[in-house]
């Protein structure tokens, strides 16, 4: 059986997601923030070095990093289903897409996060990540524009692991100066276990109840 680390108010709610979609049979394991610091318990130092979530166990292997998680499980439990097929055009966007959700487009998010933990958005690097992320949601908006998903007409893992930063933007300030991806959010959140995911992740966040 897997077992899935999750930090609550973490990225690992895509894992859940993506367990979801796939059908296969998971332990969660949930840990708490701390109130003040937002910091991981230390708990979670005992199954990661850095204390990082999500993390997964499969037999004997402890994996983590949600881009080689995603990439994973589809690859081993999904593949038919969740990718496009090895070693076609789609497929090689499909790991595009897969490195562009926690590299280029979660960099500005975070960013200009960590910056209103002490009202510090209005230095140059809050500037330079408010530029960042509107050429990330630019470009996003175009690609799909003509495109169900992100590889095309197949909804794979790399909409689930991109799935983070635009629910974040929607929710802080809106999605209607994109309205492609505004509907494309609205459609994958739609998907059953997207539904499953975000009511066991209000379950196991302490902080929310």
């Amino acid at each position: 059986m897997i077992t899935l680390h999750h930090l609550n108010q973490s990225r690992s709610k895509r894992i859940i997601w993506l367990l979801e979609e796939l059908g296969v049979e998971y332990q969660l394991v949930a840990y708490q923030r701390d109130s003040v610091t937002r910091r991981a318990p230390a708990a979670l130092k005992a199954v990661h070095p850095l204390a990082k979530s999500p993390v997964i166990e499969d037999g004997d292997l402890v994996l983590s990093e949600s881009g080689a998680i995603v990439d994973y499980l589809v690859s081993r439990y999904g593949a038919d289903t969740l990718a496009p097929a090895a070693h076609t055009l789609e497929h090689a966007r499909y790991i595009q897409w897969l490195h562009f959700a926690d590299g280029t487009a979660a960099y500005p998010l975070i960013t200009l996060y960590l910056l209103s933990a002490d009202s510090s958005q209005k230095c140059f690097l809050g500037d330079f990540a408010r530029e960042q992320m509107l050429d990330v949601l630019t470009y996003v908006n175009d690609e799909l524009a003509n495109k169900e998903y992100l590889t095309g007409a197949q909804f794979t893992g790399a909409d689930i692991l991109n799935s983070f930063v635009f629910e974040k933007i929607s929710e802080s300030r809106g999605l209607k100066q994109f309205p492609h991806i505004e509907s494309y959010l609205q459609r994958i959140l739609a998907r059953p276990a997207a539904h499953k995911a975000e009511a066991l992740e209000r379950k196991h966040d302490q902080a929310a109840s």
